[in-house]
């Protein structure tokens, strides 16, 4: 049984409830009123934003209130809901959603009964009386995503568990030469089969996806957390079938089968959103090999916090990304989340205040705000002419794709030098490498010490997944490792063990990083034409892990264990 408390006379309304009933101390509901009188809130409002009070006792107490019933949205059927009577943007703005319908009155699941402007603005919408009902917050927010991020009906009639039984098919009709599989690329089996492999991928998590013809068999592959897997293996009679589906989803020219193409395909999965597909093709013994690039936006919201930096990694980079000019610089091989880092840098740069240009080889996520440009060397858009345009334009930031030759580096060092932020990539094995690849091209060593501020290299890790259990490795095996003696008695790492939930014991990855800004020390030798083992040797003694040190780092975390470390970083 509640006893209620005694409250100030200062109080009134809800808050005073709030006290009354234990929920909030009498001094906090004080000041929350006086705030919320300062941003124009009702405290019920004020509350909901900042998470005050428990989503399900402040529901409670508003029904209590207010005498406006509650629900539970959780039990009911949201595919019956008439939400298309209002505006799918009335709905995610005010967050709030139609439950049903009676009569003339149309009954709105709301956080906040009290705010009349949401409830005349969805009146107006729905041409109907809206009667409130409460719904505590974090299920409404819920439900709401449900809703507009339902799936798209494309896959709606395709079960996880169907196969290729409902394919048709003859022994012997794809010989060499015949091209009736070009006319049977809409048949819907095939049709079907491909949106599933594709749909799969995405829920799985996978980056590419591999389509391989050989002489008599045909397999499909997810590279999943950065290794190749094999999840499917069609019949070889589908081989044409498959890839004249892609390259139609991709606008190719299925009946060019000697030279590769690129294409992309943009896939709608629900009402908001969308996965776009790079797809590449190249002619190879028995067929037609294509690939996929799955290219999620998403992964570049990720924020500078998800990427696996260290905090002092993380501090460097974001001062860097901050500063008015100057030239950062990612290396790392095809795969290792470089693309990643980078947009994540322009993210944070992204903003009404700012010139952002980028020329990419492909450009691969597309983000507002950010003019992005396709390098074509065929049409003569190189890296070095669109580059020589940006600065044309009144630039604040630049993105190059690829520093490729001395052209394109002289005229991103000079955009650097003259007041420009430059961001770019090198392939190369590590940050000091990235310097010497640098100066072999012919840039003047003083021109890269007075432009480049900071070199980072990375790799990708797989992440354990939670299944992992204590790992009883040898104290030599984890010195040969890399770890120092001090390091051992304090040391627990973990191996991976594997569950339905993951995939061979890991699940999702994470950045290991060598984050090296050019120092004073660093630039001399830079200066003096050093090579790049003299980069790295004073790298160390100014305390910059190398990628091996990172890596050893993300063990004695938890978050990876030897055995991946090993496959990605040398010892």
């Amino acid at each position: 049984m509640n006893t209620e408390r005694k409250v100030s006379s200062q109080l009134r309304g809800f808050a005073r409830r709030l006290v009354a009933e234990g929920l909030m101390e009498e001094q906090t509901a004080i000041d929350a009123c006086t705030d919320a009188a300062d941003q124009g809130l009702t405290i019920l409002a004020w509350m909901i934003k900042n998470k005050g009070v428990d989503s399900v006792a402040l529901a409670t107490a508003a029904s209590a209130e207010y005498g406006i019933p509650t629900i539970d949205i959780r039990a009911v059927d949201l595919a019956l809901a008439p939400v298309s009577l209002v505006d799918e943007n009335l709905i995610e703005k005010h967050n709030a959603i139609p439950l049903y319908l009676r009569g003339n009155s149309l009954f709105l699941g709301i956080s906040d009964p009290t705010d009349q402007e949401v409830i005349d603005a969805i009146s107006f919408s729905s041409g109907f009386r809206v009667e409130p009902v409460i719904v505590v917050v974090d299920q409404l927010t819920n439900a709401i995503e449900r809703i507009l991020n339902s799936a798209n009906p494309v896959f709606d009639d395709f079960e996880d568990d169907d196969g290729l039984d409902g394919l048709d098919f003859q022994d012997g009709d794809l010989e060499a030469g015949d091209d009736s599989a070009d006319s049977a690329v809409d048949e819907t089996p095939v049709v079907r089969f491909v949106n599933k492999v594709l749909l799969d991928a995405i829920r799985k998590g996978a980056s590419d996806i591999h389509f391989e013809p050989y002489e008599s068999s045909y397999r499909i592959r997810y590279r999943l957390d950065g290794v190749l897997s094999t999840v499917a293996s069609p019949p070889i009679q589908m081989s044409r079938r498959l890839s004249s589906r892609l390259k139609v989803m991709a606008g190719l020219d299925i009946a060019e089968k000697r030279i590769p193409q690129d294409g992309r395909i943009k896939l709608n999965l629900s009402r908001r959103k969308s996965i776009d597909f790079r797809v590449s093709t190249c002619p190879i013994m028995f067929g037609e090999k294509v690939v996929l690039r799955i290219l999620d936006s998403a992964a570049t919201q990720l924020g500078i916090e998800g990427l696996g930096f260290e905090q002092q990694q993380q501090d460097v980079f974001h001062n860097s990304v901050l500063k008015p000019y100057g030239m950062i610089l990612v290396t790392g091989p095809t795969g290792s989340g470089k693309t990643v880092t980078l947009y994540t840098a322009l993210n944070i740069l992204n903003d009404d205040g700012r010139n952002i240009s980028t020329v990419e080889d492909p450009v691969e996520i597309r983000v507002v705000g950010i003019n992005q440009v396709q390098q074509n060397a065929k049409q003569g858009m190189t890296f070095a002419r669109a580059l020589r345009s940006f600065l044309r334009q009144d630039p604040d930031v630049i993105m190059v794709g690829e520093i490729r030759d001395l052209e394109t580096a002289e005229i991103a060092i000079k955009a650097a030098q003259t007041g420009h932020l430059v961001f770019s990539t090198l392939h190369t094995n590590d940050a000091p490498q990235s310097i010497t690849r640098l100066m072999n091209m012919g840039v003047p060593t003083y021109n890269i010490t007075s432009a480049v501020n900071l070199v980072i290299a990375q790799r990708l890790l797989r992440r354990l997944h939670k299944c992992k259990i204590p790992d009883d490795m040898p104290a030599e095996a984890l010195m040969q490792a890399g770890y120092g003696k001090d390091e051992i008695a304090d040391l627990k790492i973990f191996k991976p063990v594997g569950c339905p939930d993951c995939h061979e014991g890991y699940r999702g990855r994470s950045g290991v990083f060598e984050v090296m800004p050019i120092t004073d020390a660093i630039g001399k030798i830079v200066l003096e034409d050093g090579n790049a083992m003299r980069i790295a040797e004073q790298a160390r003694e100014e305390g910059i892990n190398d990628l091996r040190r990172s890596a050893l780092n993300k063990v004695a975390q938890g978050v990876t264990d030897i055995i991946e470390i090993n496959r990605v970083t040398k010892d």
